[in-house]
């Protein structure tokens, strides 16, 4: 599903050059369930902007489902953010003056989708993360664990075929937090493919395979005893 080779990410600093990523080389099948660990400064939040089609890599090469991301427009590649990847950030991104139902709505508003579909497939997603009696409520209206459920199922609005969640806990008491990683599990069982950035290694390792980031390089990529993997799940 994705394939990185020697990526590596350079920032221009006055007449310096800080280095994000050094030759990164990583590969995802579907199906997996994938955490990026590492201390502030090691590189996880650079390589999901690359991951996420959000930030193109000063040098190597990246495969989305096959296609080059070095070959393609910013116009492509917004398309492939809306339609094939979900995302969901530690700080939500809910717009306040919106229902959650609304909230979730807006990629299918984006991708062109008719008013009477898009309300149906946002319901459905409301559902799936158990948040259906919410649907009229405002952000400020819910718990931070039910503001992070909005924004999965605004993740999963379009059936994408990545989520990458960007420190999804980190703003959650230690239950919210649970209640989210159970979310993710139950996708991953569905067969949905998840990178998540954490921090913390007790939310890490309820992830299948965990890649450990130092100074921009990979450390360690380590898949956990007896995790359930695309390929067995079969």
């Amino acid at each position: 599903m994705i394939q990185l080779k020697d990526i590596s990410k350079i920032y221009p600093l006055g007449s310096t050059e800080v280095v994000g990523l050094r030759n990164v080389s990583l590969e995802i099948k579907p199906g997996e369930f994938l955490a990026l660990i590492g201390p502030s400064g090691s590189g996880k939040s650079t390589l999901m902007n690359i991951l996420g089609c959000l930030d193109r890599p000063t040098r190597g090469s990246y495969f989305f489902e096959g296609i080059s991301i070095a070959d393609l427009s910013d116009d492509q590649l917004a398309e492939i953010r809306n339609k094939k990847i979900g995302f969901v950030f530690q700080s939500f991104h809910l717009l306040p003056r919106l229902t959650a139902l609304h909230n979730v709505e807006l990629p299918l508003i984006y991708a062109g989708m008719a008013r009477s579909r898009r309300r149906i497939k946002a319901l459905e997603a409301l559902k799936a993360v158990d948040l259906s009696d919410r649907s009229h409520h405002r952000p400020n209206e819910l718990s931070g664990g039910q503001r992070q459920r909005v924004a999965i199922a605004r993740a999963l609005v379009n059936n994408p075929s990545l989520i990458l969640a960007d420190e999804p806990t980190g703003n959650l008491d230690t239950r919210a937090g649970n209640e989210i990683m159970e979310i993710f599990e139950g996708l991953n069982r569905q067969g949905v493919t998840i990178v998540l950035v954490t921090h913390d290694p007790s939310i890490a390792q309820r992830a299948h395979r965990v890649v450990t980031l130092r100074d921009g390089e990979i450390l360690k990529d380590e898949r956990r005893k007896g995790a359930i993997t695309a390929d067995n799940r079969r």
